[in-house]
């Protein structure tokens, strides 16, 4: 970002709002959130790859967007790699961002959890990203924002999401380290933390009454759809928030903004 020549200047908001020129990955493309992340991405000018493991969800999305379709398992760093510089010459120059949206949880207490589920919630909600730390010094240019997806579960104790929430935490604090780590040399890196989302997943796993029963705790009254989670992740991207490194954003509808206590008054 070229700054201002005087602090009163007026810069063009909107032009800073687009994302023209820019070229994006986006690592769980495929469905969702992701999905709805391409979209924007493209809408608002951007050439955007849609990067899933499941090479049908990312052509899919590809299809209906306009974005490059590439297959890529995050969790294998060599593969991720790969697919990186692929995006780059697909893409043609170098990736200005990165959306890596890839995650799921595992549900239920500690006790209940075995060394398998632990090493599929590292895999699938960190390893990924501690990858993705590595191999951006590979390519032959430094993406200039980073935006990763943490959870609720990683800012707040959620009733059967510990482990999960363990998990998500850390990356949150990746998260932090990463951007004090980059902010010299132009990368910003932010995530957000959503609460209640109408995935597809979770759509499938539950149903109206527990959907009803979750909207009813959620101040805005109703579980965010898919795109109320891509905007924050476009505005990641965007240069409105080009002063905006380490942080990551509770997009919940409010749902943590209380503490809740005994009501003794």
């Amino acid at each position: 970002m070229t700054d201002s020549p005087r602090p009163d200047d007026v810069p063009d908001f909107q032009a800073r709002a687009r994302l023209d020129g820019h070229r994006v990955i986006v690592l769980g493309g495929g469905a969702g959130m992701g999905r709805q992340t391409v979209h924007a991405l493209i809408q608002l000018g951007a050439t955007v790859a849609c990067v899933d493991r499941d090479s049908t969800a990312a052509q899919t999305v590809a299809a209906e967007s306009g974005a490059i379709a590439l297959t890529c398992d995050a969790v294998d760093s060599d593969d991720l790699r790969r697919c990186l510089l692929d995006a780059r010459d697909r893409l043609g120059g170098p990736i200005t961002g990165i959306v890596d949206i890839i995650g799921t949880a595992k549900i239920g207490p500690f006790r209940d959890l075995a060394r398998e589920d632990w090493e599929m919630l590292l895999d699938v909600n960190l390893r990924h990203a501690v990858n993705l730390t590595t191999v951006i010094h590979e390519l032959p240019e430094l993406p200039s924002s980073i935006a990763l997806v943490g959870s609720i579960s990683g800012v707040k104790s959620v009733v059967a999401q510990g482990p999960y929430g363990v998990v998500k935490a850390a990356l949150h604090q990746l998260v932090v380290t990463l951007a004090d780590e980059l902010a010299p040399v132009g990368v910003r890196v932010n995530a957000i933390a959503p609460g209640w989302t109408k995935t597809p997943r979770l759509v499938d796993k539950l149903g109206e009454t527990a959907w009803k029963t979750v909207d009813s705790e959620i101040p805005r009254g109703y579980s965010a759809d898919p795109s109320e989670i891509a905007g924050p992740l476009v505005f990641l991207l965007s240069e409105l928030s080009s002063y905006v490194t380490g942080q990551v954003i509770v997009v919940d509808g409010g749902l943590t903004n209380s503490q809740k206590y005994p009501q003794v008054f």
